[in-house]
């Protein structure tokens, strides 16, 4: 009976995501500002200074969640119904209302009529004049009605995956994941939950009362969620599992060719998908859902494209040529890569090698080709393997650090010295002091290195989730968990290979730049910076 009830909740819910969401009211001034007619709201700040639109949108301030936020000493506080409506005093409620930044614990109870005046007119419950950072907005009744019907929703309904004493994550595999990197990967999570449960100990919950914060310990439990078959069916599979194994967040991960149809899913159905492993990420910086350390490929193919068309007149090149395998990431850089380099007069060609004879092709399309030519590698290390012996050293050539391996990539020795490599990570020698807490608990947990920036990236994600929820106290809910991560990015000291992280609002890459390096000598791995770390 079960199974069947599971297939028929799965039938149910795919049928209603079929549907165009079309967002309430209350949800479009609350998140875009504006009325469902599309006209702007207008707002008040101080007298004679209004704002507009999205700038008047509630989640500005409050935040997707509702649950507020903090800038230095302003404290933005929760809005939610269970904050806004509770009975104000000591009693028990008051005492077990998860403990959100900048609850008041002493505040009045609001009613409609009186969360209403406050919205236009600044007033709390008691008539006392609010900060004059809280806007003061000219809605009509029935706009007015909308916006308070969706704070009563906000963070109202029992969040999946949360229980009483375990928080239950997923990661997802994709079926073209590298199963070296995918093996690594899975070594530091189960190590890492399997450490973090050691030292959970069950006791009665406690919560924040008077001014004390109290941790709340959980337990963690990770499921891994492997998908199958062509990327059109993974969204039906992710749904699948979601209904039998109900998640908090997605936590790393790690996929191939294409990562869109779980970054798609997530977003859906609004789940936290944090740090996933991959090197062609999805650029939709409106989502909210998915973070991840860098752009990658698409990083490297924007600087590419830029260098060449900053420095043209200098290098004398006039004409592009890209290598790429069909059906790999170097595709969607190339593109982007061509679409960026636009001067008059730069010939682009796209070049697709072929699955026989790679050896033979790349030495008949490299023969001869004159210094005017940049050649743009997107290939992996089997390829690069098969580039002639020899390169014209005036010759401009630039290629993939992420695809190519990095400093351990087997590009031939008189390539060495002519490549421009594209590295969105910090160098080796500067990176290697914040590699010592990753390594040394490698060693400690006895996990082989398999793929250093993998496991690397990995353990870097599970300790912000820690550190994240460690702030959290008891406040489980999937918007605040992304928000309270972009607030924390900023702060973190150990950032594994990047030099530096941080988010605002409306980023979703945590690192957002790179080096151009080049190898000291022919052989070796020794790396030397040809460029600052530039942000585009």
């Amino acid at each position: 009976m079960r199974v069947f009830f599971l297939i028929f909740l799965l039938l149910f819910s795919t049928s209603l995501r079929a549907k165009p969401y079309i967002p309430a009211e209350g949800e479009l001034i609350y998140r875009q500002g504006v009325l469902s007619t599309g006209v702007s709201i207008r707002a008040e700040r101080e007298p004679g200074i209004s704002i507009e639109g999205a700038e008047a949108a509630c989640v500005n301030c409050h935040r997707r969640s509702g649950l507020g936020s903090s800038e230095g000493r302003y404290i933005i506080p929760p809005i939610t119904a269970k904050y806004l409506f509770r009975p104000s005093g000591n009693n028990n409620e008051v005492r077990t209302l998860p403990n959100a930044s900048g609850v008041r614990a002493n505040r009045s109870t609001y009613t409609d009529a009186m969360l209403a005046r406050a919205i236009r007119e600044g007033l709390n419950p008691d008539g006392r004049e609010l900060s004059y950072l809280m806007p003061r907005f000219k809605l009509k009744d029935d706009a007015m009605n909308a916006l308070i019907s969706y704070l009563k929703g906000l963070t109202s309904n029992q969040v999946p995956g949360v229980t009483e004493d375990t928080l239950h994550f997923a990661t997802i595999i994709t079926p073209d994941a590298d199963p070296i990197k995918r093996k690594g990967m899975l070594d530091v999570l189960d190590h890492y939950f399997a450490s973090k449960n050691a030292f959970y100990r069950e006791s009665p919950r406690m919560h924040a009362s008077r001014g004390i914060k109290y941790r709340v310990d959980t337990k963690w439990q990770l499921h891994v969620w492997e998908l199958s078959g062509p990327p059109d069916s993974w969204e039906r599979q992710l749904h699948e599992h979601l209904v039998q194994e109900p998640v908090y967040a997605v936590i790393s991960g790690i996929g191939g060719k294409t990562w869109a149809p779980v970054h798609q899913f997530c977003e859906h159905e609004s789940l936290p998908c944090l740090f996933p492993n991959v090197d062609l990420p999805v650029v939709a910086e409106k989502d909210f859902y998915s973070i991840y350390f860098s752009r990658g490929v698409l990083l490297e193919a924007e600087l590419i494209a830029r260098r060449i068309e900053e420095e043209r007149n200098q290098s004398g090149v006039r004409r592009v040529i890209q290598i790429f395998r069909k059906g790999d990431i170097g595709k969607e850089a190339a593109d982007l890569a061509s679409g960026l380099m636009v001067s008059d007069g730069l010939e682009l060609e796209n070049h697709v090698l072929k699955e026989d004879h790679p050896q033979q092709e790349l030495v008949e399309l490299l023969n001869g080709v004159q210094p005017d030519t940049a050649i743009l590698l997107w290939l992996r290390p089997q390829d690069l393997a098969l580039l002639p012996s020899r390169i014209d050293s005036k010759q401009t050539v630039f290629m993939s650090g992420l695809m190519g391996d990095l400093e351990n990539t087997v590009l031939p020795d008189t390539w060495r010295s002519v490549t421009n490599m594209a590295y969105p990570l910090d160098l080796p020698d500067r990176r290697r002091f914040r590699m010592n807490y990753s390594t040394a608990w490698f060693g400690i947990q006895h996990i082989p290195i398999v793929d250093e920036r993998i496991q690397s990236d990995t353990y870097l994600a599970c300790s912000i989730l820690a550190e994240t929820l460690g702030e959290m106290l008891d406040v489980f809910v999937r918007d605040y968990l992304v928000e309270r991560v972009e607030d924390m990015l900023s702060r973190v000291t150990v950032t594994g290979y990047y030099p530096r992280l941080g988010l605002a609002q409306s980023q979703r890459f945590a690192s957002k730049g790179a080096y151009f390096v080049r190898f000291v000598n022919g052989s070796g791995n020794k790396l030397n910076p040809v460029s600052g770390w530039i942000v585009p």
